[in-house]
């Protein structure tokens, strides 16, 4: 059992393997620990955002949304392989998994494919949320790929871990795809390589950005798993406004903060309007189209 590393010892473990940090104000005290455990500590786990830009992305992950308040992971990499320190306790990154995943990270076993849900991961898991589309046409940088690996390597060299306590989201439950665009077999396999090196000087911090969290003027997409969850979100009827002001509403009323099927309808007007057909016009938001309609930012 690994119990969670101060603040201190964090930032000191990520700038002795190497790794460009920021810290983001107040992260240090941000935090759900009134909403339940943080530790036991048994691994770090992968995800990518599902947006686009690191100030919007910082900013998200710092305050999380209606539907997820935040922190909504540790820390945020950046494409440029910054790592913005935006929690430190218990974050909303992992939810539920398979808790014979979480036994095999915390023997660093291989872990088998999740088949079920029901544990706690937020208790459990570090996790970096990194900037990336998901889309699996996003690219991974070389510098965020370096720096996710860094990150990883030093929380797993300060607990004495091995690679195999470092797993991405999707590997935790089947609910999720992240991380796309690369396996986390070849991921482990540089946590590895990092691993059997000797930590290199941390780089001269960086100064910290003005003690604001501006936000970002476009809505971040939700993913279409949180819009087939029939959410009730401000970010549900500033959608429906939009697509009214582009002329492709299926509302007799409304737009409202609740998801219904005249969301799905307008929305379906939405994707055909940009030349998507059968299944890609199904009305249930992706990341393509909810950039092009340009939804403006609800906190």
């Amino acid at each position: 059992m690994s119990a969670p590393l101060s603040p201190t010892a964090l930032l000191t473990a990520l700038r002795t393997e190497g790794v460009t940090v920021v810290e983001h104000p107040g992260w240090r005290s941000n935090n759900r620990d009134h909403k339940g455990r943080w530790g036991p500590v048994h691994g770090v786990m992968i995800h990518h955002t599902v947006t686009t830009g690191t100030a919007a992305s910082v900013a998200l992950c710092f305050q999380g949304h209606s539907a997820l308040p935040g922190p909504l992971c540790h820390g945020v990499i950046a494409k440029d392989g910054t790592v913005h320190l935006v929690g430190n306790g218990r974050a909303n990154h992992a939810g539920s998994g398979d808790a014979d995943v979480l036994k095999a990270v915390a023997a660093g076993t291989a872990a088998p494919a999740p088949d079920r849900s029901g544990t706690d991961g937020n208790t459990h898991f570090y996790g970096f949320e990194c900037v990336n589309l998901g889309d699996g046409r996003d690219p991974w940088p070389e510098a965020q790929l370096e720096a996710m690996a860094r990150a990883s390597a030093a929380l797993c060299r300060a607990h004495g871990w091995s690679a195999r306590s470092v797993i991405g989201h999707k590997e935790w439950t089947r609910a999720k795809i992240d991380p796309r665009g690369f396996t986390m077999t070849a991921f482990r396999t540089r946590v590895t390589a990092r691993l059997s090196t000797t930590p290199e000087p941390k780089p001269a911090p960086r100064p910290a950005p003005k003690p604001t969290v501006p936000a970002p003027a476009l809505q971040p997409f939700p993913g279409t798993a949180w819009f087939r969850e029939r959410p009730s979100s401000p970010v549900v009827t500033a959608m429906g406004t939009r697509l009214v002001a582009v002329g492709c509403s299926a509302y007799t009323e409304g737009p409202g903060p609740q998801w219904t099927d005249a969301d799905r309808a307008s929305y379906a007007r939405w994707q055909r309007r940009l030349g998507y057909t059968g299944a890609d016009a199904d009305g249930w938001p992706g990341a393509t189209s909810w950039t092009a309609l340009k939804v403006p930012y609800t906190a």
